[in-house]
């Protein structure tokens, strides 16, 4: 218990670094001092500084922290509830879903000759709005679904087989669209904790703290789980229940935060893996908030590797986000098949 305590505090001291240098880390080069006054100064006078600190850094930081701390905690959740240590949200088909939402939103002119609803790469709001949308149509499908077949695996090959239909709609649309229309999807499809308005915060932050608040609720159902089906029932577990509810407050994370930063790629897969390593437990009130820290450390962490310093450009954060999941997911497949040959 000392050990996971120590952990604890030195993770939430190095988010909060991390955060702060976040802010501090970018092609205008600003100090510690500058970021103090920013925050502090409650004046209408404001620097350069203080303007870029407060409509541009600080908003990106905190998506970057609550991005990392949400895909991670649901991709802990999805592999508990598929027990697979490679399962992750873009598996019940909500990424696509979110996709095809935005895909639509930005090629409505394909589809309907004259209706244009996108004004161009600055109409984040009408995408993000789009992406809930999508994802929540398709989380209302997957709930629907999982009431009925009662079948974990029958939901999971569903939420596959969404996310084929999802990219096959996407690539007709793709298909038939202007270089106008092309540009903005894909500059959506990189995923970014850039461009973040206050406003989207206002509602992105509430949604994804309720949802990681429920989510600290869990464990002792991903823990009875962890051990069997069989024994979760034994000690007076509702498994459909909860299974539903899980899957719920997954997607409403993970399509919240989609919408707001387009697809994050990997961060689900191998951050819990990270928090399994680094706290060397399979207790799940220990792996939930660790996972949420050591998410949001982590994207905190890619989000200033992404900026290069005395440059107008920032780097896709899936281009680092993937460079750090991929060896990871090599890793873990290694790790398992190791164990089996072990074990037979």
């Amino acid at each position: 218990m000392k050990r996971s305590s120590f952990i604890f505090g030195t993770l939430l001291l190095l988010t909060a670094v991390a955060f702060v240098a976040d802010l501090i880390w970018g092609s205008l080069d600003i100090s510690p001092a500058d970021v103090l006054q920013a925050l502090t100064n409650g004046s209408e006078m404001q620097t350069t500084n203080d303007y870029v600190i407060r409509n541009f850094r600080l908003p990106k930081a905190l998506t970057a922290l609550f991005a990392g701390a949400g895909i991670s905690i649901a991709g802990l959740q999805m592999q508990s509830l598929f027990r697979n240590p490679l399962a992750d949200t873009s598996i019940l088909g909500i990424n696509s879903g979110a996709g095809l939402g935005v895909a639509l939103y930005i090629m409505s002119f394909t589809i309907i000759p004259g209706l244009s609803l996108y004004s161009g790469t600055a109409d984040t709001w009408g995408v993000a709005t789009a992406a809930c949308i999508g994802s929540m149509l398709v989380l209302l499908l997957i709930s629907a679904v999982a009431a009925w077949l009662r079948d974990m695996v029958s939901v999971l090959i569903v939420g596959v087989m969404v996310g084929f239909l999802a990219s096959s709609f996407i690539s007709i649309l793709q298909f038939f669209s202007d270089n106008e229309m092309l540009k903005g999807y894909l500059i959506w499809s990189f995923g970014s904790v850039a461009g973040t308005t206050w406003r989207q915060l206002s509602l992105m932050i509430p949604i994804v703290s309720g949802g990681l608040f429920l989510s600290m609720l869990m464990p002792k159902y991903m823990n009875a789980l962890n051990i069997g089906e069989n024994y979760a029932r034994s000690v007076g577990i509702h498994v459909e229940r909860e299974r539903i509810i899980l899957i719920g407050i997954t997607s409403i994370i993970t399509g919240t935060i989609t919408a707001f930063t387009g697809p994050i790629a990997f961060l689900g897969i191998a951050v819990p893996h990270f928090s399994r390593i680094l706290f060397k437990s399979s207790d799940y009130r220990i792996l939930l908030p660790g996972t949420m820290l050591c998410g949001a450390l982590l994207m905190l962490v890619c989000d200033m590797i992404t900026q290069v310093p005395g440059k107008g450009f920032v780097l896709p954060i899936n281009a680092i986000t993937s460079m750090i999941g991929a060896p990871v997911v090599i890793m873990t497949i290694a790790r398992n098949r190791k164990k089996r040959l072990i074990f037979n």
